[in-house]
């Protein structure tokens, strides 16, 4: 863990001095310099003063790189397609366990046979007319509609309207970022 580099990070973006933290703290300007460097572990009660001269969560000290927030621009965005359609999807952002995208789908398209996968899909159809299925469920869907589902059961969707439909979908899944699900 490299805590001593999120705290000293932190401390420059918000111009705030090792003098300044000491102060604060008590700490020497030595021990907190080491403390920057990783060459001395902080107690967690030494961590915690100074988060709060630092003012931020303890946690927020804690967290590793692959764990702070990502970004992803919207013209940065990873797109692939999917199915014999050739569905594009738009890679939005993820977590460890869950993905988030964009899936345009033409007028007729829909996501082929009825597949099933590990995890659990959230949609929320943003334009368009589709129809869902799952296992002996169905229902159409229209702009503003939301339906989720656990998607080891067969399921899949269509755009059953006269224009393009767009549907955001978040997937949740146990295993580190499992394989192409959509």
């Amino acid at each position: 863990m490299d805590i001593g580099s999120n705290i000293r990070a932190i401390r420059k973006r918000k111009n705030i001095t090792i003098a300044q933290i000491c102060e604060e703290t008590g700490l020497s300007q030595g021990f907190l310099s080491q403390v920057e460097t990783n060459k001395t572990s902080p107690s967690i009660a030494t961590l915690e003063n100074i988060a709060q001269a630092l003012k931020v969560p303890l946690a927020y000290l804690l967290l590793k790189k692959e764990d702070r927030m990502h970004i992803v621009r919207k013209d940065e965005r990873k797109i692939t397609t999917s199915g014999i359609e050739k569905l594009k999807v738009a890679h939005l952002s993820s977590t460890k366990n869950v993905r988030m995208m964009i899936v345009e789908t033409p007028p007729g398209a829909s996501t082929g046979e009825a597949h099933a996968h590990e995890g659990e899909e959230v949609h929320v159809v943003i334009k368009g007319k589709i129809y869902a299925e799952q296992g002996e469920d169905s229902a159409e869907f229209t702009e503003g509609d939301s339906f989720s589902w656990n998607a080891c059961t067969p399921h899949l969707v269509k755009n059953i309207g006269d224009e393009l439909a767009i549907i955001l979908i978040a997937v949740y899944t146990e295993s580190d970022q499992a394989g192409d699900l959509f």
